[in-house]
């Protein structure tokens, strides 16, 4: 094994000006990233970049963002402040596209920090938890810098890095954040994943996003039989589906057989499933959120959410108005390929109401709301009151369908804003496209 250092020593060989990679979401490697936090006095216009991250980034510490600037490639909680300072700043793209920026050196990568299993007897690491895009930077980025956690899941698939591959590399033992999503499920993310179930056939693929919402959704699936699993990120509610019985993967054609992922969060349990264990197939997300390969599955159904949905069918996803709150990641990749599919069903599942009770479905996006997800990409949409179906609907359809799916509360003005687009224009029988509406 390469003999470890210091992360003072691991990182004295970056640069001012240069780009560095911070590995993704549980795999966030807060040593290495702290002892390069630590040298902002002497080190000048150094660019970060990362897709989503956890813990304390540390960049709003005094005198940081004066020599570090973000360029976020999906703005997860911690760096929202800073994305949307000066100090930052966010890059919408696919997430299946993230690998291409570092192959074809539109984004050149003088160094990557990233957090890996131990080396086994033939010395090779693993990405563990997160290959994601992490395993495109560690091909691409001059300078591979390792911090090595026993406590990182030895995963199977694509996140091989042999210890040769290390410029350098640290030893720690600290446990990987954790992320409790079941503890967040009440009545309404209940009816939602009740609602998203009654949709889902046996046999089909499935594709869900983070949050309680889709655990929800997993939680009403212990039913299905024979279900299939090809998803940019597994969480602990696919541990407590496989151990029901209703996935096998027996249908798929694509890794028949296994769960195929890109990353996973959630609690240790999830973490000790995945350890060392053939079943899950960990692969670079250019491969899992290709289209080309998603749509060769059976019936894949994709749920992903939404912060605002217009009652045309517009989603925004990534943004608060101008305020950049997350990212475009793979919701595209996966509403896209699962419609293209046969019998596949791109679902958006969010609840009716905001946290402050604002509706989600509204007459227009704020101004600078970013547009994730196309009208014309639209199919299911479901919140607890309901499913509105708008594929092949017209606009005035589709905004009655969403109406009727609306909180209560919101209803009269939806269909006020309804009227004053729409008028008074005819609309066929069929046109209101609602499924199991309350």
């Amino acid at each position: 094994m390469k003999p470890a250092v210091s992360a003072a020593e691991a990182v004295a060989s970056i640069r001012s000006g240069q780009r560095v990679f911070i590995h993704s979401s549980a795999a966030t490697p807060h040593v290495l990233l702290d002892a390069l936090l630590a040298r902002a006095g002497e080190l000048t216009d150094m660019e970060l970049v990362s897709i989503s991250t956890y813990g304390d980034m540390g960049l709003d510490r005094p005198g940081v963002s004066d020599h570090f600037f973000l360029n976020s490639l999906f703005t997860s909680g911690n760096v929202r402040k800073t994305v949307n300072s000066s100090a930052g700043d966010h890059v919408p793209i696919f997430l299946s596209e993230i690998p291409r920026l570092f192959d074809r050196g539109m984004f050149p990568l003088d160094a990557a920090l990233v957090q890996l299993s131990p080396p086994d007897r033939h010395g090779f690491c693993t990405l563990g938890v997160s290959v994601d895009v992490s395993r495109a930077a560690v091909r691409n980025a001059r300078l591979v810098i390792g911090q090595i956690n026993p406590r990182m899941p030895r995963t199977h698939g694509e996140g091989q890095v042999h210890i040769s591959q290390l410029h350098a590399c640290v030893e720690v033992d600290e446990p990987l954040p954790e992320v409790d999503y079941a503890c967040r499920i009440g009545d309404r993310e209940r009816a939602i994943g009740h609602h998203c179930a009654a949709l889902v056939e046996d046999g089909s693929t499935l594709q869900l996003g983070i949050g309680a919402i889709p655990d929800a959704v997993l939680g009403n699936l212990k039913g299905h039989v024979d279900l299939g699993v090809h998803t940019e990120m597994c969480s602990d509610g696919m541990i407590d589906l496989l151990e029901s019985g209703a996935i096998t993967n027996r249908f798929k054609r694509k890794y028949r057989g296994r769960v195929v992922t890109s990353f996973a969060l959630g609690t240790r349990k999830l973490y000790d499933a995945v350890d060392d264990n053939p079943l899950f197939a960990f692969l670079d997300a250019q491969y899992v959120n290709d289209g080309h390969v998603i749509r060769q599955n059976p019936k894949v159904v994709a749920i992903n959410s939404a912060i605002e949905i217009d009652i045309t069918g517009q989603v925004c996803a990534d943004s608060i108005g101008t305020y950049q709150y997350s990212g475009v990641g793979g919701q595209m990749d996966f509403m896209r390929g699962a419609a293209l599919t046969e019998g596949g069903k791109p679902i958006i599942a969010m609840a009716s109401t905001t946290g402050s009770g604002l509706s989600k479905v509204v007459p227009l996006l704020k101004p600078g709301a970013g547009v994730v997800t196309t009208r014309a990409h639209m199919h299911y949409v479901v919140t607890e009151y309901g499913t509105a179906f708008l594929f092949g609907r017209n606009l005035r359809q589709r905004a009655e369908a969403l109406t009727a799916i609306a909180h209560p509360d919101h209803r009269e003005e939806l269909d006020r804003a309804v009227f004053d687009r729409f008028g008074a224009k005819w609309v066929a029988a069929s046109g209101g496209g609602v499924a199991g509406g309350d």
